[in-house]
Order: structure tokens, then C-alpha cells, then sequence
């Protein structure tokens, strides 16, 4: 009876030191190791998917580009504005008798000026006329609206030196559909001319010299 009590301890604890040797969670699970990435595999025969580059963002056009040769819109240009054109001159005789134009005259350089506005019709002068002597005027410019013509350069013609005074008068506007824009003054001789020529159209404040 003894003999067989030492029997049945010693297979006890030869069966513990066994199960104490096996590795294991007790589970009959195998333990798995935590830290690593397993990586997905790759089915033969697939394409994988390219890596988009950082600096593109989704939804973002790419830059435009110039084509060779071309200027881009905002690029600023270096070539010079074309020079304005000159206005045609004034024939010579008898006119329309149309005109519509602001006349300035300033009698010294610290005087104040004196500006009026002159329209006429078929060489008469409109209501809207505001100038001194707009009959005398629109008739003038009726039978040669040429006394508005700035002069050209002419070499047969030798002006005086002489000095008419400080006087300056300005005429813009349109006469018989053509742009005009003089400017009167009296330094010489033939500029005192053209200046008595005009005179009705200058008015009182720039009577003959």
C-alpha cells in the first residue's frame, strides 16, 4: 500500500515538470510576436499603384506654359506707344461754315484768362454761343477756316524780329468735320500775322495787333 502511494506521487510530479517545460500560453495557442509588420502579398502578375509626388496637391491644375515665341498677357512691353496723328489741315476758301470750338485767351502770363465757346451753323452762330462777337467768327471761318491751320516750316519766308506783346490764345475743337488745335502767340512777325488773321475768331480779348 505504501509502495504504491510513492508510486502515484512520483508520476504526479513527473507529469508537472513536463507541463512545466512546454512552451506555450496554456492555450495550445502560438504566441504571437508583437513589434513587426508583416507585409501584404503581392498577387503575381499585378501593378502596383506609383507613389503621388509630394509637392501635388489633389485637384491643383499644373502650371500654365508659354509657348515659345509668344508674350505672355501680363508681361509688361517694351516697345513705344505710336505717336498720335497729326491733324489734317484746314482747306483753303470758302467752307461749311461748321464749327464747334473752346477758345482761350490769356492776356499776360500773370493775367486771368478769358475762355468762351463758339458753335456755328452753316456760318451762322448757334444759341449755345458764348462768344463776344460769334457772327463776325462763324462768318470767318465760313470763307476760309484756313486762319486756324498751324503754319509748316517755309524757307522763302523770313519773319521779322519784332515783339507783339505777351499774349497767348488757344482754339480747339472741330471745324467742317476736321479736329483743330492752335495755339496763337505774337513773338515775330508772321506769328503776329496769324494772329490779326484770326482776330474775329479769338474775339475782343485778342483783337488785332
Amino acid at each position: 500500500m505504501r509502495k504504491q502511494f510513492l508510486s502515484v506521487l512520483l508520476a504526479l510530479g513527473a507529469m508537472g515538470g513536463l507541463a512545466a517545460c512546454t512552451p506555450g500560453t496554456g492555450t495550445g495557442e502560438p504566441t504571437p510576436t508583437t513589434g513587426t509588420a508583416s507585409e501584404a502579398p503581392t498577387t503575381p502578375g499585378s501593378t502596383s499603384t506609383p507613389a503621388e509626388p509630394e509637392n501635388t496637391q489633389p485637384g491643383t491644375a499644373a502650371p500654365a506654359t508659354t509657348t515659345p515665341g509668344t508674350t505672355p498677357p501680363d508681361a509688361e512691353t517694351t516697345d513705344p506707344a505710336p505717336a498720335p496723328p497729326v491733324p489734317a489741315p484746314l482747306p483753303s476758301g470758302p467752307g461749311k461754315g461748321e464749327a464747334e470750338l473752346a477758345i482761350t485767351v490769356k492776356p499776360s502770363q500773370d493775367a486771368t484768362a478769358v475762355s468762351y465757346t463758339l458753335v456755328c451753323k452753316e456760318g451762322a452762330p448757334a444759341a449755345e454761343s458764348q462768344h463776344p462777337g460769334a457772327a463776325a467768327a462763324c462768318a470767318a471761318l465760313k470763307e476760309n477756316a484756313a486762319i486756324l491751320n498751324e503754319p509748316g516750316p517755309r524757307k522763302d519766308v523770313s519773319c521779322t524780329q519784332q515783339y507783339g506783346g505777351p499774349q497767348v490764345a488757344t482754339v480747339t475743337g472741330v471745324v467742317d468735320g476736321i479736329p483743330v488745335e492752335r495755339t496763337f502767340m505774337l513773338r515775330n512777325g508772321c506769328e503776329i500775322g496769324a494772329w490779326n488773321a484770326a482776330k474775329d475768331v479769338l474775339g475782343s480779348a485778342g483783337g488785332a495787333v
